[in-house]
């Protein structure tokens, strides 16, 4: 079969395969990994040549450690030189050392233990980071441990790689490595660096400046690729060679134009790659002795766990906080894949030992998005009967406003009217959320508004007036039935996420509701159009006359939302409807108030 017909399937594959686990929030990596699985030849065996494709797709891991490098800008490292230098390089060193110990107690040779240890010390960046995104919890103390981590392993495999060759046997036994190679090699780094800065740079900024987009892409790939092919020269890995070109243009005013050119083609040929550690995972390994990968699966997750907990305590994180970090941080990584077929391709590991390993770690990577499910779920449930087993008794229930749910829109509600000195009762299900507003003083019950009892207990049959600020969609629409059933002539102001938010609130016979970043908005685009050359008069009416198009056609789409057709026509329509209102409307108008011709 040829290669193209080969690169067509694995797209293919990957087409498939890749968005359904995406769809299930199980990580693209996973999908690269199993549509490997699949196409290779230890299963249907469409693709047999995986040592080709492998080739292609190492360009992908230098493309990967291009864009590291260029993530290392120093004030970033400087914010983070904490946990990147403390938790990230204890992490590292005391997994590895535990990793070591128990491959050198299996006998391995010591070059061969080092290499064992480092390669499962190492996480997945691409799964984490995604899972981590898709929570919401990056900027959570476990969050920014982990990225500081994940940070600090990417950079240590940097090093390592370099001086794999070195742990070759021959290598040691010869003592090969002389002082001469040694200081051939910083001269080359240092002048990589040299270059880096005063021609690499302004080579860029003049090709972006007088050549397309093509060129400059061009041009960027170019200066990563030379920059590899220089290190391997020199008998150190292409990705160091990466790594020092990404570094060299962490400050450079063309930093986020490169990462933006280079990125469809990093994350296809890393897809790739993973597609070819997929192909070469041994299934007949797995099926023959299963006890023992699920075993060194085991230990190696158990094991990653207790060492992250324990040094994430030690740095002062709460119990919560360390659990999260453990699990988060306890599967194998990507690099591990990276470091094991260079290690195989330098003679320091075997090919036996290395297919083990790489079934081990692939094994883990599946696990690990089933792992940060359970346990997020199974904390939550600890939590919530730990932490605040009944909802909140209601003191009062002689206050006039009830508000259902006290984030960011219900809080500012909240606010006016106690300024205004209109007592309320407010309720809110989120018992963190709870906690974080009586450390301020707050008063706030904890409870689920959508429960009668507690909407009694407020006095939802006596109060003038329910303000629904619940910022979940299901929450918010059932609270709104409830108090329409049970408490049908109490008004009810609410908060809608978006316009089918509204329609389904408009549904259960709501009628004041108020579109979430609606008003602030409509502020953004008046400043927009000051900003343009229209004055503020004319700016803010026709921010108006945008305004009164927009809830006129708000009320037409909900005449018509059950019938899809029909709301996708009058979305269509509604442009050209407002600009030609817009226009009808400068022309009755004058002098002319359009923003001015900035030529």
């Amino acid at each position: 079969m040829l290669l193209i017909e080969q690169i067509a399937l694995l797209l293919l594959a990957a087409v498939v395969i890749v968005p359904i686990l995406q769809k299930l929030r199980l990580g693209s990596v996973l999908g690269y990994l199993i549509a490997g699985i699949l196409v290779g030849p230890w299963m249907f065996g469409v693709v047999r040549d995986v040592d080709t494709v492998l080739q292609i797709s190492e360009l992908g891991v230098v493309l990967l450690l291009f864009v590291i490098g260029l993530e290392l800008e120093p004030a970033r490292l400087w914010a983070l030189r904490g946990p990147v230098f403390g938790l990230g390089s204890a992490q590292v060193l005391a997994t590895t050392v535990a990793g070591a110990a128990a491959a050198r107690f299996a006998g391995l040779h010591w070059g061969e233990s080092v290499i064992v240890g480092f390669a499962l010390a190492l996480s997945s960046t691409a799964l984490v980071m995604a899972s981590l995104e898709e929570r919401g919890e990056l900027t959570q103390r476990y969050g920014r441990e982990a990225f500081a981590v994940l940070l600090f392993q990417d950079v240590a495999v940097i090093p390592v790689l370099a001086l794999l060759p070195l742990l070759a046997p021959g290598h040691a036994d010869e003592i090969s490595f002389s002082w001469r190679e040694a200081g051939r090699t910083v001269l080359f780094v240092v002048a990589i660096l040299a270059a880096g800065r005063y021609v690499m740079r302004p080579l860029l900024n003049l090709i972006a400046g007088h050549a397309n987009r093509e060129i400059f892409t061009a041009a960027a790939l170019l200066l990563v690729i030379a920059a590899a092919l220089g290190t391997e020269l020199i008998g150190l890995s292409m990705s160091l060679g990466a790594f020092l070109a990404g570094v060299i243009l962490a400050d450079s005013e063309l930093r986020h134009e490169l990462e933006a050119d280079l990125e469809p083609f990093k994350g296809l040929l890393m897809g790739l790659f993973f597609m070819a550690v997929g192909m070469n995972v041994d299934l007949l390994l797995l099926l023959t002795r299963p006890w023992l990968v699920l075993g060194l699966t085991a230990l190696l997750l158990a094991g990653k766990s207790a060492v992250v907990y324990a040094l994430s305590r030690l740095s002062g994180a709460s119990n919560d906080s360390a659990q999260r970090l453990a699990v988060a941080l306890a599967q194998g990584g990507e690099f591990a894949f990276v470091l094991l077929t260079a290690a195989v391709a330098q003679r320091v590991l075997a090919g036996a030992l290395s297919d083990l390993l790489v079934v081990v770690v692939t094994v883990s990577l599946l696990a690990a998005p089933l792992l940060i499910v359970v346990h997020a779920k199974l904390l939550a449930l600890w939590t919530a009967r730990t932490a605040a087993p009944e909802y909140d008794t209601i003191d009062s229930n002689d206050k006039p406003v009830i508000i259902a749910g006290y984030g960011r829109f219900g809080q500012i509600v909240s606010r006016v009217l106690r300024m205004s000195g209109v007592p309320f009762t407010a309720l809110e299900i989120s018992y963190e959320q709870v906690d974080f507003v009586r450390k301020y003083g707050g008063k706030i019950y904890y409870g689920d508004a959508s429960r009668v009892e507690l909407l009694k207990a407020a006095g939802a049959d006596k109060a003038r007036l329910f303000v629904l600020a619940i910022d979940d969609v299901a929450s918010s629409v059932e609270t709104a039935r409830v108090v329409r059933r049970h408490f049908p002539a109490l008004p009810i102001i609410a908060r809608a996420h978006n316009r089918v938010h509204y329609f389904r609130l408009r549904d259960l016979g709501v009628e004041v509701i108020h579109r979430e970043v609606f008003a602030a908005s409509l502020e953004a685009a008046v400043d927009t159009l000051k900003v343009l050359g229209m004055g503020e008069a004319d700016a803010r009416h026709a921010v108006a006359l945008f305004r009164e198009h927009d809830e006129k056609l708000l009320l037409e789409q909900y005449s018509v939302h059950e019938s899809e057709a029909e709301l996708i026509q009058t979305t269509r329509q509604a442009a050209d409807q407002l600009k030609e209102v817009f226009e009808q409307d400068v022309a009755g108008r004058q002098p002319a108030t359009g923003p001015k011709d900035a030529g």
